[in-house]
Order: structure tokens, then sequence, then C-alpha cells
């Protein structure tokens, strides 16, 4: 099945999986496009967090009609907040980063990226474990 068939959150944890792995290909041949789809991957992961974790982020960006920046920023702290740990902000503002030196200003080289990866790893596969939960 697609990703369209998903439930939402699941959607977006697929999504993020998805720009995770597209990320790691581009790194050595394009480390400014590498750093928007490793900070994509985040973006999606937040959405699956907030939505599987009921956040109030999710019915304020339903009423606005869209995710934005400070959105997502807020989405992942209480994030953390809510499952007792700073991982999941920590690892925000590293794909954050990236997103920002990463593509905007395509200061990182393959080397810079790199050095996140793990962060944006671990992000999207925490938040897998909190959609799925820790046994799937």
């Amino acid at each position: 099945m697609g990703v369209i068939g998903l439930p939402e959150p699941k959607r977006h944890l697929a999504l993020a999986f998805r720009y995770l792995e597209e990320g790691k290909t581009l790194i050595e041949k394009d480390p400014v496009q590498a750093s928007e789809k490793l900070y994509k991957a985040t973006e999606e992961a937040v959405k699956a967090l907030a939505i599987g974790l009921d956040l109030e982020q999710v019915r304020i960006a339903a009423k606005e009609g869209t995710w934005w920046t400070r959105l997502h920023n807020r989405a992942a702290e209480a994030a953390a907040e809510k499952l007792g740990t700073e991982e999941f902000d920590l690892w925000w503002k590293a794909a954050y980063y990236l997103h920002v030196e990463g593509f905007h200003k395509a200061k990182l080289d393959s080397e810079a990226v790199k050095e996140k990866i793990p962060d944006i790893e671990r992000m999207v596969s925490e938040t897998r474990k909190v959609i799925y939960g820790n046994n799937d």
C-alpha cells in the first residue's frame, strides 16, 4: 500500500523515512539538497509525532491550514515535554541547522551534513516507536 492509504500519522512517518533515505543518497553529490531532504524528514516526523501525541499544534495547523516553522518548533518542544525527554527538541534543532545553514545559505559541505545524520535518523526512528509502539 502506498503512503496515501495510510492513517495520517503513519503517512507522515512514511514520508519522513522517504525523505531521510533521499537525503542520505544526495549527501556526496548535492549537500544543499541533502540538507533540505533531511530537514523535510524531521518536519514529517514532527507532524506524525504531534498527531500521535494529540498535541495542540495539530489543531493550530488544521485551523490555519498549514504547518509553519515556528509551529514545528513548538510541536517538537511539546513532544519532548510530553515524552519526558529533550531529545526530540534537540534533534529538531539539528535539522533546522541543516535547513538554514545547509539549504538556505548553502554553507555546509558533505562532511558537515553527514555529522547531523545520526540526529535525523534517531528522530525518525524514535517517532516510529511512538507511532507504532516499541514492538513494531
